[in-house]
């Protein structure tokens, strides 16, 4: 649950220079200005005309429209972000403690916001896949994981993909492949990973399953926030996310096999090895997922995926590191502690 702009300070805009298209008739323009330092830097080359994002409209993905964001050192406002994080750590343990099955409309509620702003983002970065078939097929694959298992989901995944091809059809060929291929993208990111919390449930010992796999996710967010914070001096990945570093990673990973070791011990009786290995994995694939998402998000040109979370952003900016670590855990648990 990490966000990728939390760890190292500071902020860096994006770079690359483009040619305009009049500069091929410059006696049709009037006489030019001194150009600014901040004019100096053009859009990226995967600028998309007509899109709405940073590269055209001339904002810089760590503004608003209205202006810098207040934030601290952290990058972020720490007040509403740790209120919004506890809201959301109480409504996911009230529903696992108190009737289990009510997790899954925690998920299905998850998969439909964050389809919707992960859709309205690629829109406006000028894909247009199209929302209602990812948003029924999100949901069928969360029953079908629940009723049916692995095979379910991958069973929904694949009649999803076919409802979407056949939905498109009806919107003509212009851009029929760059919509097609942005909606499976959408299937395969939302609702088939967060398809892997539902099996994660399942079994009988699910709740402690989901426990683990959420803890895990979340000492990284901790151990790299204030690893990160305290000691962030040498970024991992500048160019997509200038705030992300190996200090915060080590203590991401720190923090995760210490969690790892003593959930697998003393929750499964499973071996002190195998908790060292859960949190290395998840360690390391919730910081891939971050570094995916900021990556996505600098292509569209925005700085969050939504505005639903004060503190945080969109859903799916919460949902980053949580989706591909679903799947790790669901695999390691399973191979090292079976049902």
């Amino acid at each position: 649950m990490t966000r990728s702009d939390d760890d190292v300070p500071g902020d860096s805009p994006l770079d690359g220079d483009q040619p305009g298209a009049d500069d091929e008739y410059p006696d049709l323009l009037p006489p030019a200005e001194p150009a600014g330092p901040e004019e100096l830097a053009g859009p990226p080359l995967t600028a998309i005309p007509g899109a709405l994002g940073a590269e055209v409209t001339g904002v810089a993905p760590q503004d608003t429209p209205a202006g810098p964001r207040p934030t601290g050192r952290a990058g972020r406002n720490m007040g509403s972000a740790v209120g919004v994080g506890l809201g959301l750590g109480a409504v996911v343990l009230a529903t696992l403690f108190l009737y289990r099955p009510a997790f899954l409309v925690v998920i299905a509620l998850a998969v439909v916001v964050s389809v919707t702003e992960l859709t309205r983002a690629m829109d406006a970065g000028g894909h247009r896949p199209p929302l209602p078939p990812v948003l029924v097929g999100g949901l069928l694959m969360v029953g079908l994981a629940w009723t049916r298992g692995s095979s379910g989901l991958v069973v929904g995944f694949l009649l999803t993909v076919v409802a979407v091809l056949l939905w498109r059809l009806g919107d003509g060929p212009v851009g029929y492949l760059r919509d097609a291929s942005a909606a499976v993208f959408v299937t395969l990111y939302v609702p088939l990973l967060a398809g892997f919390a539902v099996l994660l449930l399942a079994p009988d010992d699910g709740v402690a399953r989901v426990l683990a796999f959420i803890v895990c996710v979340v000492c990284s967010d901790v151990g790299g926030f204030a690893a990160g914070v305290l000691f962030g001096k040498h970024p991992m990945a500048p160019s997509v996310s200038p705030k992300k570093s190996w200090e915060g990673l080590a203590g991401s990973v720190a923090l995760c096999v210490a969690a790892g070791v003593l959930l697998l011990t003393l929750t499964f009786h499973g071996p002190w090895w195998g908790g060292v290995v859960f949190g290395v994995a998840i360690a390391l694939t919730a910081t891939l997922g971050d570094l995916g998402e900021s990556l996505l998000k600098r292509d569209l040109g925005i700085k969050d995926m939504g505005t639903l979370l004060p503190g945080h952003g969109g859903l799916m900016d919460r949902m980053d590191s949580l989706l591909p670590s679903a799947v790790v855990a669901w695999l390691l648990l399973t191979a090292i502690v079976p049902a």
